[in-house]
Protein backbone atom coordinates (compact mmCIF):
# COMPACT_ATOMS: atom_id res chain seq x y z
CA UNK A 1 0.00 0.00 0.00
CA UNK A 2 3.10 2.66 -0.75
CA UNK A 3 5.33 3.50 -2.86
CA UNK A 4 4.65 4.74 -6.57
CA UNK A 5 0.72 3.39 -6.11
CA UNK A 6 0.04 5.69 -3.26
CA UNK A 7 0.80 8.64 -5.58
CA UNK A 8 -1.60 7.82 -8.12
CA UNK A 9 -4.03 6.87 -6.04
CA UNK A 10 -7.47 8.82 -5.80
CA UNK A 11 -10.71 7.09 -5.03
CA UNK A 12 -14.26 8.38 -5.83
CA UNK A 13 -18.20 7.34 -5.25
CA UNK A 14 -20.32 7.03 -8.03
CA UNK A 15 -23.47 8.48 -7.24
CA UNK A 16 -27.28 8.30 -9.13
CA UNK A 17 -28.19 12.02 -8.38
CA UNK A 18 -25.96 15.02 -9.26
CA UNK A 19 -23.41 15.69 -6.67
CA UNK A 20 -24.21 19.43 -4.28
CA UNK A 21 -21.38 21.78 -4.22
CA UNK A 22 -18.82 20.88 -1.97
CA UNK A 23 -17.90 22.63 1.34
CA UNK A 24 -14.49 23.68 2.93
CA UNK A 25 -14.76 21.39 5.41
CA UNK A 26 -15.15 18.39 2.21
CA UNK A 27 -12.61 20.03 0.16
CA UNK A 28 -9.98 20.16 2.91
CA UNK A 29 -10.62 16.57 3.73
CA UNK A 30 -10.01 15.31 0.41
CA UNK A 31 -6.78 17.48 0.17
CA UNK A 32 -5.99 15.65 3.39
CA UNK A 33 -6.42 12.32 2.21
CA UNK A 34 -4.58 13.17 -0.93
CA UNK A 35 -1.85 14.23 0.70
CA UNK A 36 -1.68 11.70 2.92
CA UNK A 37 -1.45 8.92 -0.26
CA UNK A 38 1.16 11.52 -2.30
CA UNK A 39 3.61 11.28 0.56
CA UNK A 40 3.19 7.21 1.17
CA UNK A 41 1.62 7.89 4.89
CA UNK A 42 0.87 4.01 6.71
CA UNK A 43 -2.75 3.14 7.26
CA UNK A 44 -2.25 3.75 10.61
CA UNK A 45 -0.36 7.01 10.76
CA UNK A 46 -3.11 8.34 8.21
CA UNK A 47 -5.78 7.45 10.90
CA UNK A 48 -4.06 9.59 13.21
CA UNK A 49 -3.67 12.39 10.66
CA UNK A 50 -7.53 12.26 9.42
CA UNK A 51 -8.43 12.67 12.66
CA UNK A 52 -6.71 15.65 14.06
CA UNK A 53 -7.53 17.52 11.34
CA UNK A 54 -11.37 16.51 11.55
CA UNK A 55 -10.66 17.42 14.99
CA UNK A 56 -9.07 20.92 14.19
CA UNK A 57 -12.10 21.61 11.63
CA UNK A 58 -14.94 20.38 14.34
CA UNK A 59 -13.39 22.81 17.20
CA UNK A 60 -12.78 25.61 15.12
CA UNK A 61 -16.17 25.69 12.85
CA UNK A 62 -18.30 24.68 16.17
CA UNK A 63 -16.14 27.38 18.26
CA UNK A 64 -17.71 29.72 16.69
CA UNK A 65 -21.43 28.48 16.64
CA UNK A 66 -21.41 26.83 19.91
CA UNK A 67 -23.65 23.91 19.45
CA UNK A 68 -21.70 21.49 20.56
CA UNK A 69 -19.25 19.64 23.21
CA UNK A 70 -15.99 20.28 21.85
CA UNK A 71 -13.28 17.47 20.86
CA UNK A 72 -10.42 19.71 22.84
CA UNK A 73 -10.76 23.15 22.39
CA UNK A 74 -13.33 24.77 24.64
CA UNK A 75 -15.61 26.64 21.88
CA UNK A 76 -14.55 30.54 22.56
CA UNK A 77 -14.18 31.65 19.13
CA UNK A 78 -15.17 35.36 18.07
CA UNK A 79 -19.21 34.45 17.25
CA UNK A 80 -19.41 37.09 13.68
CA UNK A 81 -16.00 35.33 12.48
CA UNK A 82 -16.14 33.10 9.34
CA UNK A 83 -16.90 29.63 9.80
CA UNK A 84 -15.44 29.09 6.57
CA UNK A 85 -12.10 30.49 6.61
CA UNK A 86 -11.77 28.98 10.33
CA UNK A 87 -12.22 25.16 8.57
CA UNK A 88 -9.32 26.25 6.12
CA UNK A 89 -7.29 27.52 8.50
CA UNK A 90 -7.60 24.64 11.01
CA UNK A 91 -7.01 21.96 8.38
CA UNK A 92 -3.98 24.26 6.75
CA UNK A 93 -2.64 24.15 10.25
CA UNK A 94 -2.80 20.42 11.17
CA UNK A 95 -0.92 19.27 7.93
CA UNK A 96 1.52 21.97 7.84
CA UNK A 97 2.32 21.09 11.19
CA UNK A 98 1.91 17.47 12.34
CA UNK A 99 4.97 15.68 12.02
CA UNK A 100 6.36 14.20 9.97
CA UNK A 101 6.31 17.77 8.12
CA UNK A 102 5.70 18.07 4.65
CA UNK A 103 8.55 18.61 2.16
CA UNK A 104 9.02 22.11 0.32
CA UNK A 105 7.08 20.95 -2.53
CA UNK A 106 4.62 19.53 -0.76
CA UNK A 107 4.40 22.46 1.40
CA UNK A 108 3.96 24.96 -1.32
CA UNK A 109 1.02 22.88 -2.75
CA UNK A 110 -0.95 23.21 0.74
CA UNK A 111 0.20 26.70 0.89
CA UNK A 112 -0.97 27.28 -2.46
CA UNK A 113 -4.96 25.42 -1.52
CA UNK A 114 -4.82 27.43 1.03
CA UNK A 115 -4.40 30.97 -0.44
CA UNK A 116 -7.08 29.97 -3.59
CA UNK A 117 -9.85 28.67 -0.87
CA UNK A 118 -9.48 31.69 1.37
CA UNK A 119 -9.25 34.53 -1.72
CA UNK A 120 -12.74 32.22 -2.72
CA UNK A 121 -14.32 32.89 0.18
CA UNK A 122 -13.24 36.67 0.33
CA UNK A 123 -14.20 37.31 -2.87
CA UNK A 124 -18.02 35.72 -1.72
CA UNK A 125 -18.07 36.83 1.47
CA UNK A 126 -16.91 40.41 0.69
CA UNK A 127 -16.94 41.46 -2.39
CA UNK A 128 -16.31 45.15 -2.36
CA UNK A 129 -13.21 45.11 -0.62
CA UNK A 130 -12.13 41.82 -0.83
CA UNK A 131 -11.27 41.86 2.76
CA UNK A 132 -13.03 41.82 6.17
CA UNK A 133 -12.96 41.32 9.68
CA UNK A 134 -14.93 38.27 9.83
CA UNK A 135 -12.32 36.16 7.32
CA UNK A 136 -9.61 37.18 8.98
CA UNK A 137 -10.81 36.49 12.64
CA UNK A 138 -11.80 33.24 11.60
CA UNK A 139 -8.61 32.42 10.09
CA UNK A 140 -7.07 33.74 13.53
CA UNK A 141 -9.31 31.27 15.36
CA UNK A 142 -9.01 28.25 13.25
CA UNK A 143 -5.43 28.75 13.82
CA UNK A 144 -5.60 29.14 17.59
CA UNK A 145 -7.49 25.38 17.39
CA UNK A 146 -5.05 24.06 15.64
CA UNK A 147 -2.24 24.88 17.19
CA UNK A 148 -4.31 23.83 20.55
CA UNK A 149 -4.71 19.97 18.61
CA UNK A 150 -1.23 20.02 17.76
CA UNK A 151 0.01 20.61 20.78
CA UNK A 152 -2.29 18.12 22.88
CA UNK A 153 -0.94 15.20 19.99
CA UNK A 154 2.28 15.60 20.47
CA UNK A 155 1.97 14.54 23.92
CA UNK A 156 -0.32 11.81 22.80
CA UNK A 157 2.67 8.79 23.24
CA UNK A 158 3.66 9.00 19.13
CA UNK A 159 7.39 10.23 20.12
CA UNK A 160 7.93 7.26 22.87
CA UNK A 161 11.02 5.47 21.68
CA UNK A 162 10.57 1.66 21.33
CA UNK A 163 12.98 -0.81 21.36
CA UNK A 164 12.29 -2.91 17.90
CA UNK A 165 10.12 -5.97 18.61
CA UNK A 166 10.86 -9.25 16.98
CA UNK A 167 8.51 -11.51 18.69
CA UNK A 168 9.46 -14.85 19.58
CA UNK A 169 10.04 -18.67 18.62
CA UNK A 170 7.76 -21.41 19.07
CA UNK A 171 3.77 -21.84 17.89
CA UNK A 172 1.56 -19.19 17.79
CA UNK A 173 4.08 -16.25 18.44
CA UNK A 174 4.32 -13.04 15.97
CA UNK A 175 8.09 -13.09 14.32
CA UNK A 176 9.33 -10.92 11.54
CA UNK A 177 7.53 -11.97 8.01
CA UNK A 178 8.73 -12.41 4.98
CA UNK A 179 9.93 -11.05 2.53
CA UNK A 180 11.83 -8.43 4.46
CA UNK A 181 11.91 -9.85 8.08
CA UNK A 182 11.01 -6.56 9.44
CA UNK A 183 10.80 -5.84 12.92
CA UNK A 184 6.78 -5.41 14.35
CA UNK A 185 5.86 -2.21 13.37
CA UNK A 186 3.69 0.78 15.18
CA UNK A 187 4.25 -0.13 19.10
CA UNK A 188 3.67 3.72 19.82
CA UNK A 189 -0.45 3.03 18.62
CA UNK A 190 -0.69 0.28 21.29
CA UNK A 191 -0.49 2.54 24.14
CA UNK A 192 -1.59 6.12 22.07
CA UNK A 193 -3.92 8.91 24.05
CA UNK A 194 -7.30 7.92 22.68
CA UNK A 195 -9.11 10.90 20.76
CA UNK A 196 -12.74 9.74 22.38
CA UNK A 197 -12.60 6.23 24.02
CA UNK A 198 -11.13 5.87 27.22
CA UNK A 199 -8.34 3.96 27.21
CA UNK A 200 -7.07 1.76 24.45
CA UNK A 201 -7.93 -1.38 25.85
CA UNK A 202 -11.90 -0.42 26.44
CA UNK A 203 -12.95 -2.76 23.51
CA UNK A 204 -9.90 -5.21 24.06
CA UNK A 205 -11.22 -8.48 21.83
CA UNK A 206 -11.46 -11.97 23.33
CA UNK A 207 -7.89 -13.54 21.72
CA UNK A 208 -7.27 -15.60 19.07
CA UNK A 209 -8.46 -19.48 19.35
CA UNK A 210 -6.27 -21.73 20.23
CA UNK A 211 -3.84 -23.62 18.48
CA UNK A 212 -5.60 -27.18 18.50
CA UNK A 213 -8.95 -25.71 18.76
CA UNK A 214 -11.45 -26.69 16.09
CA UNK A 215 -11.90 -22.64 15.22
CA UNK A 216 -8.26 -22.23 14.28
CA UNK A 217 -8.27 -25.61 11.98
CA UNK A 218 -10.60 -23.63 9.79
CA UNK A 219 -9.57 -20.66 10.11
CA UNK A 220 -5.86 -22.41 8.84
CA UNK A 221 -7.00 -24.42 6.67
CA UNK A 222 -9.48 -21.57 4.65
CA UNK A 223 -6.40 -19.15 4.52
CA UNK A 224 -3.81 -21.89 3.62
CA UNK A 225 -5.95 -22.88 0.35
CA UNK A 226 -7.82 -19.48 -0.58
CA UNK A 227 -4.38 -16.82 0.60
CA UNK A 228 -2.24 -18.65 -1.28
CA UNK A 229 -0.58 -16.80 -4.45
CA UNK A 230 -0.86 -20.06 -6.51
CA UNK A 231 -4.57 -20.68 -5.25
CA UNK A 232 -6.44 -22.51 -8.09
CA UNK A 233 -10.07 -22.44 -5.40
CA UNK A 234 -10.09 -18.65 -5.18
CA UNK A 235 -12.15 -16.94 -7.94
CA UNK A 236 -11.12 -14.02 -10.71
CA UNK A 237 -13.06 -11.81 -8.81
CA UNK A 238 -11.79 -12.09 -5.06
CA UNK A 239 -8.46 -12.12 -6.70
CA UNK A 240 -9.57 -8.69 -8.11
CA UNK A 241 -11.34 -7.47 -4.82
CA UNK A 242 -7.85 -8.27 -2.47
CA UNK A 243 -6.02 -6.16 -4.62
CA UNK A 244 -8.58 -3.54 -4.85
CA UNK A 245 -8.77 -3.34 -0.82
CA UNK A 246 -4.96 -3.28 -0.22
CA UNK A 247 -4.51 -0.34 -2.94
CA UNK A 248 -5.04 2.44 -0.92
CA UNK A 249 -5.31 3.00 3.12
CA UNK A 250 -8.71 2.30 4.64
CA UNK A 251 -9.14 5.80 6.10
CA UNK A 252 -8.82 7.22 2.14
CA UNK A 253 -11.03 5.04 1.25
CA UNK A 254 -13.67 5.60 3.47
CA UNK A 255 -13.55 9.36 3.82
CA UNK A 256 -13.62 9.52 0.22
CA UNK A 257 -16.97 7.18 0.22
CA UNK A 258 -17.86 9.85 3.15
CA UNK A 259 -17.26 12.83 1.07
CA UNK A 260 -19.33 11.53 -2.21
CA UNK A 261 -22.32 10.67 -0.05
CA UNK A 262 -22.56 13.58 1.50
CA UNK A 263 -22.00 15.90 -2.37
CA UNK A 264 -24.47 13.38 -3.73
CA UNK A 265 -26.90 13.63 -0.93
CA UNK A 266 -26.21 17.30 -0.25
CA UNK A 267 -28.28 18.79 2.78
CA UNK A 268 -31.67 16.47 3.77
CA UNK A 269 -32.68 18.90 6.50
CA UNK A 270 -33.12 16.86 8.71
CA UNK A 271 -32.02 18.90 11.71
CA UNK A 272 -33.84 16.44 14.51
CA UNK A 273 -31.84 13.47 13.17
CA UNK A 274 -28.97 15.05 12.31
CA UNK A 275 -28.93 16.81 15.68
CA UNK A 276 -29.09 20.24 13.90
CA UNK A 277 -26.87 23.28 12.69
CA UNK A 278 -25.83 24.92 9.73
CA UNK A 279 -24.33 22.18 6.82
CA UNK A 280 -20.82 23.47 7.50
CA UNK A 281 -21.04 22.41 10.54
CA UNK A 282 -22.96 19.56 10.18
CA UNK A 283 -20.14 18.06 8.11
CA UNK A 284 -17.35 19.30 10.27
CA UNK A 285 -19.08 17.10 13.01
CA UNK A 286 -19.99 13.66 10.90
CA UNK A 287 -16.41 13.96 9.33
CA UNK A 288 -15.41 14.13 12.56
CA UNK A 289 -17.08 11.59 14.23
CA UNK A 290 -15.84 9.56 11.78
CA UNK A 291 -12.21 10.12 11.95
CA UNK A 292 -12.19 9.70 15.32
CA UNK A 293 -13.74 6.55 15.40
CA UNK A 294 -11.13 5.18 13.10
CA UNK A 295 -8.18 6.61 14.70
CA UNK A 296 -9.45 5.08 18.23
CA UNK A 297 -10.72 1.47 16.72
CA UNK A 298 -6.76 1.59 15.16
CA UNK A 299 -5.43 2.52 18.63
CA UNK A 300 -7.65 -0.59 20.42
CA UNK A 301 -6.33 -2.63 17.57
CA UNK A 302 -2.87 -2.16 17.68
CA UNK A 303 -2.83 -2.25 21.68
CA UNK A 304 -4.80 -6.16 20.87
CA UNK A 305 -2.19 -6.92 18.42
CA UNK A 306 0.98 -6.08 20.64
CA UNK A 307 -1.05 -8.15 23.90
CA UNK A 308 -1.39 -11.28 22.13
CA UNK A 309 1.04 -11.17 19.27
CA UNK A 310 -0.08 -14.00 17.06
CA UNK A 311 1.70 -15.37 14.43
CA UNK A 312 0.72 -14.46 10.44
CA UNK A 313 -0.53 -17.03 8.41
CA UNK A 314 2.40 -17.17 6.44
CA UNK A 315 4.61 -18.24 9.58
CA UNK A 316 1.81 -20.56 10.56
CA UNK A 317 2.01 -22.62 7.55
CA UNK A 318 5.40 -22.45 7.02
CA UNK A 319 6.04 -23.85 10.14
CA UNK A 320 2.73 -25.97 11.04
CA UNK A 321 4.23 -29.02 12.12
CA UNK A 322 5.26 -27.28 15.49
CA UNK A 323 1.85 -26.62 16.52
CA UNK A 324 0.73 -29.81 17.82
CA UNK A 325 -2.56 -30.16 15.61
CA UNK A 326 -2.28 -33.08 13.46
CA UNK A 327 -5.23 -31.02 10.90
CA UNK A 328 -2.97 -28.31 9.94
CA UNK A 329 -0.24 -29.78 7.50
CA UNK A 330 3.16 -27.46 6.96
CA UNK A 331 3.96 -26.28 3.42
CA UNK A 332 7.59 -24.81 3.89
CA UNK A 333 7.03 -23.11 0.18
CA UNK A 334 3.44 -21.22 1.01
CA UNK A 335 3.54 -17.64 -0.16
CA UNK A 336 0.40 -15.42 0.37
CA UNK A 337 -1.23 -13.32 -2.41
CA UNK A 338 0.24 -9.80 -1.10
CA UNK A 339 3.17 -9.36 0.99
CA UNK A 340 2.62 -9.95 4.62
CA UNK A 341 2.72 -6.44 6.98
CA UNK A 342 4.93 -6.45 9.88
CA UNK A 343 2.63 -6.55 12.24
CA UNK A 344 1.19 -9.32 14.56
CA UNK A 345 -2.25 -10.46 12.43
CA UNK A 346 -4.91 -10.42 15.52
CA UNK A 347 -7.02 -7.91 14.91
CA UNK A 348 -6.85 -7.25 11.10
CA UNK A 349 -6.08 -3.69 11.22
CA UNK A 350 -7.95 -3.14 8.09
CA UNK A 351 -10.71 -4.94 9.65
CA UNK A 352 -10.90 -2.87 12.77
CA UNK A 353 -11.04 0.85 10.59
CA UNK A 354 -13.27 -0.45 9.01
CA UNK A 355 -15.90 -2.02 10.99
CA UNK A 356 -15.47 1.83 12.93
CA UNK A 357 -16.36 3.13 9.43
CA UNK A 358 -19.28 1.71 8.61
CA UNK A 359 -21.16 2.37 11.78
CA UNK A 360 -20.88 5.92 11.12
CA UNK A 361 -21.72 5.69 8.03
CA UNK A 362 -24.48 3.56 8.64
CA UNK A 363 -26.21 5.65 11.29
CA UNK A 364 -25.80 9.29 8.66
CA UNK A 365 -26.85 7.28 5.33
CA UNK A 366 -28.60 4.46 6.55
CA UNK A 367 -27.27 0.51 6.45
CA UNK A 368 -28.94 -0.08 2.76
CA UNK A 369 -27.35 2.53 0.99
CA UNK A 370 -25.65 1.77 -2.35
CA UNK A 371 -22.06 3.45 -3.33
CA UNK A 372 -19.73 2.20 -5.78
CA UNK A 373 -15.91 2.62 -4.96
CA UNK A 374 -13.08 3.27 -7.67
CA UNK A 375 -9.37 3.44 -7.89
CA UNK A 376 -7.17 4.89 -10.43
CA UNK A 377 -4.72 2.42 -9.19
CA UNK A 378 -6.67 -0.20 -10.88
CA UNK A 379 -7.88 1.67 -13.65
CA UNK A 380 -11.94 0.33 -14.86
CA UNK A 381 -12.42 -1.70 -11.71
CA UNK A 382 -15.49 -0.89 -9.60
CA UNK A 383 -16.73 -2.07 -6.98
CA UNK A 384 -20.36 -1.54 -6.51
CA UNK A 385 -22.10 -2.20 -2.75
CA UNK A 386 -25.88 -2.70 -1.91
CA UNK A 387 -24.71 -2.11 1.76
CA UNK A 388 -22.37 -1.12 4.07
CA UNK A 389 -22.29 -4.66 5.49
CA UNK A 390 -21.73 -6.16 2.41
CA UNK A 391 -18.57 -4.06 1.74
CA UNK A 392 -17.49 -4.99 5.23
CA UNK A 393 -17.57 -8.46 4.43
CA UNK A 394 -16.01 -8.32 1.27
CA UNK A 395 -13.22 -5.89 3.08
CA UNK A 396 -13.00 -9.40 5.55
CA UNK A 397 -12.73 -11.68 2.85
CA UNK A 398 -9.71 -9.42 1.09
CA UNK A 399 -7.35 -10.24 3.90
CA UNK A 400 -7.94 -13.46 4.23
CA UNK A 401 -8.03 -14.14 0.06
CA UNK A 402 -4.61 -11.97 0.61
CA UNK A 403 -3.19 -14.82 2.56
CA UNK A 404 -2.31 -11.58 5.13
CA UNK A 405 -4.81 -12.59 7.81
CA UNK A 406 -6.94 -15.46 9.36
CA UNK A 407 -10.52 -14.96 10.00
CA UNK A 408 -10.78 -14.36 13.74
CA UNK A 409 -8.60 -11.55 13.09
CA UNK A 410 -10.63 -10.32 10.39
CA UNK A 411 -14.23 -10.91 12.74
CA UNK A 412 -12.83 -10.22 15.89
CA UNK A 413 -11.30 -6.75 14.14
CA UNK A 414 -14.58 -5.44 12.75
CA UNK A 415 -16.51 -5.98 16.22
CA UNK A 416 -13.96 -3.72 18.20
CA UNK A 417 -14.27 -1.23 15.01
CA UNK A 418 -18.19 -1.50 15.60
CA UNK A 419 -18.12 -1.04 19.51
CA UNK A 420 -15.58 1.82 19.28
CA UNK A 421 -17.65 3.42 16.86
CA UNK A 422 -20.73 3.05 18.80
CA UNK A 423 -19.44 4.48 21.73
CA UNK A 424 -17.87 7.87 20.09
CA UNK A 425 -21.57 7.98 18.74
CA UNK A 426 -22.97 8.00 22.08
CA UNK A 427 -20.78 9.63 23.73
CA UNK A 428 -18.85 12.67 21.92
CA UNK A 429 -19.53 15.62 20.22
CA UNK A 430 -23.24 15.68 22.37
CA UNK A 431 -25.04 18.65 21.92
CA UNK A 432 -24.14 21.63 24.32
CA UNK A 433 -27.13 22.33 27.42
Amino acid sequence: MKGTALLMTALAVAGTLASAQADEVTDWNQTAFRYTLQTGANPVATTRLGAAVHAAVFDAVNGIERRYEPVHVAPAGPPDASTRAAAVEAAYTVLTGLPPLPTAPQKGILDSRRTVALEIIRKQDCPATGACAAVDSGIAWGHTVAVEILAWRAADGINDVIPDYTGGPGAGNWRPTPPGFLPGFGLQYADMVPWAITSPSQFHPPGPPALGSARYTTDFNETKSMGSATSTLRTRDQTVFSYFWNSSTAPAIWNSVAVNLLQRDGDDGDDDHHHGGHQLLKNARFLALLNMSMADAAIGCWEAKYTYTFWRPVTAIREADTDGNPETIQDPTWTPLLVTPAHPDYPSGHSCVSGAAGVILADRFGERTRFSIETDVMLGVVRDYRSFSSALEEVKNARIFSGIHFRSACDDGQALGRSVAGYVLDNALQRSH
